[in-house]
Formats: C-alpha cells, sequence, structure tokens
C-alpha cells in the first residue's frame, strides 16, 4: 500500500526527469502499480483510512511522485454532490494532450501537490479545456474531453510527467496576475 513515505517531495531528482513511455500492451507489474496509485488516492480522500493511515488528502498521484520513471498518472476527483460517482476517475498510461483550448482557468486557492510541503501562493493559469488520450488499465484506447477542475489536475499530473512542477508556471514578478484569457475557476461552498 501506498502512504506519504512513498512519495518523494520537491527537491529529489527523480520529479525533474521526463518519465519513459509504457510499453502497450501495458504488463501486469505495470497494471498492479496504476491499481496501487489509485487506491492510495481513494484512501487519501476517505476520512477514517486517512487519518489512520496518516495520508494527505490529494486528487492526482503520477508515478514520478513515487521514484518510478513511468508515464502514469492515476487521477480521482470526486463529485462533491455525489458520494458514489466521481466526476473523473482513472489511472493514465502515456497521457497526450490533444486538444487544449486557448481560454485558460486557475484554481482561486493556487495548486498544491503532495510532493510540496510548503504553500506556494499564486495562479497557475493552465488550459481551460483540453481532450487528452491515454491507454487505461484494460489496454484499451480512451480520448476523452476534460473541462475546469478537470483538465487542471490532469494538466498538473502530465506536467509531472515531463518533469515540471505546478510552481515553475507561477509569475514570479507577480504571483497572482492573470491575463485577459485567464478566468479562476468558482467552486461552492
Amino acid at each position: 500500500m501506498i502512504t506519504m513515505e512513498d512519495i518523494i517531495r520537491e527537491g529529489h531528482p527523480a520529479l525533474r526527469q521526463r518519465a519513459k513511455k509504457v510499453e502497450i500492451p501495458i504488463s501486469q507489474d505495470v497494471k498492479d502499480l496504476g491499481q496501487e496509485m489509485m487506491t492510495f488516492l481513494v484512501n487519501s480522500q476517505d476520512p477514517e483510512l486517512s487519518e489512520k493511515y496518516d495520508l494527505r488528502a490529494g486528487v492526482g498521484l503520477a508515478a514520478p511522485q513515487i521514484d518510478q520513471g513511468l508515464r502514469i498518472a492515476a487521477v480521482h476527483i470526486p463529485d462533491e454532490y455525489e458520494d458514489d460517482s466521481p466526476i473523473f476517475s482513472d489511472v493514465l498510461i502515456n497521457p497526450i494532450i490533444k486538444r487544449q483550448s486557448v481560454k485558460k482557468a486557475a484554481l482561486p486557492t493556487g495548486e498544491g501537490c503532495l510532493s510540496v510541503d510548503r504553500e506556494v501562493p499564486g495562479y497557475v493559469a493552465r488550459s481551460k479545456r483540453i481532450t487528452i488520450e491515454y491507454t487505461d488499465l484494460n489496454n484499451q484506447v480512451q480520448k476523452v474531453k476534460l473541462n475546469d477542475y478537470s483538465a487542471v489536475v490532469v494538466q498538473h499530473e502530465i506536467d509531472h510527467l515531463n518533469g515540471i512542477m505546478f510552481y515553475d508556471h507561477i509569475n514570479e514578478e507577480d504571483p497572482f496576475y492573470l491575463d485577459s484569457d485567464t478566468e479562476l475557476l468558482e467552486f461552492e461552498d
């Protein structure tokens, strides 16, 4: 079982390396790794399990964050209004952004990361809408359109596969700068 002790932190060289493409069809080892990553995310969002195992809640985890240099990311975004059906949940093998909008979006609270143990203030402008293509754990090619929060999360994870940290996108001179093509996403309380 993956715990916070397995997640490497900023400064570790593996977080700055480009992950290797996974061979298709995927091996049982890759399938097992993807399932473990997804289990971590689901457990981290469960109040009892996260407390029991001292897990920080996460909606995405990329293989480089557990020192595995492979192009694998798990994403599990719960729907706050529907307990049993997430907004988007899958293990992405070799994900590629096929299309992206010119319109950008940023989270009003900035972004966080399981590999970063500090607050990093500032907006991260990302494409508001993306179309991704990836192989799932059943060796099936998936093409999915995502927008708003889901698009932001998946772009954050794909960045990890390319050795990019979220704070690399923050404007150094003015961390809260937004251009006219970027909107702040709104969340219900």
